[in-house]
């Protein structure tokens, strides 16, 4: 069980999750389901935080299509813009990518 900011989940249940989309893999690491657990987090929390994808983007002073194309997994994101967008919706990074460290895979295979 997992415990953070949004709520509890099963890690079981992530595991599920990102076992079933292993197979889906379409462009290596960009569409594994770690990833897409990832993407998931990012929408949960811009919701948590009552932000429609428009008002995240002029916080961030992008284009509300770049929050749409890494939502939808069109774009990667890199570290620091991860950062970035986590400080505009009030996110610790500890507490958002436990639960997806925990279910990342050893190997980039």
């Amino acid at each position: 069980m997992i415990h953070s900011y949004f709520g509890s989940i099963q890690l079981i249940n992530v595991k599920r999750l990102v076992e079933s989309n292993r197979s889906r893999t379409l462009a290596g690491a960009a569409h594994t389901g770690t990833y897409l657990l990832f993407r998931k987090k990012l929408v949960e929390s811009r919701k948590a935080a009552n932000l429609s994808q428009a008002q995240l983007a002029k916080k961030l002073g992008k284009p509300p299509s770049y929050v749409a194309k890494y939502e939808l997994g069109e774009r990667r994101l890199d570290v620091i813009e991860m950062c970035v967008i986590l400080k505009c919706i009030n996110i610790d990074p500890y507490q958002f990518l436990t639960p997806i460290f925990e279910v990342a895979p050893t190997n980039l295979s």
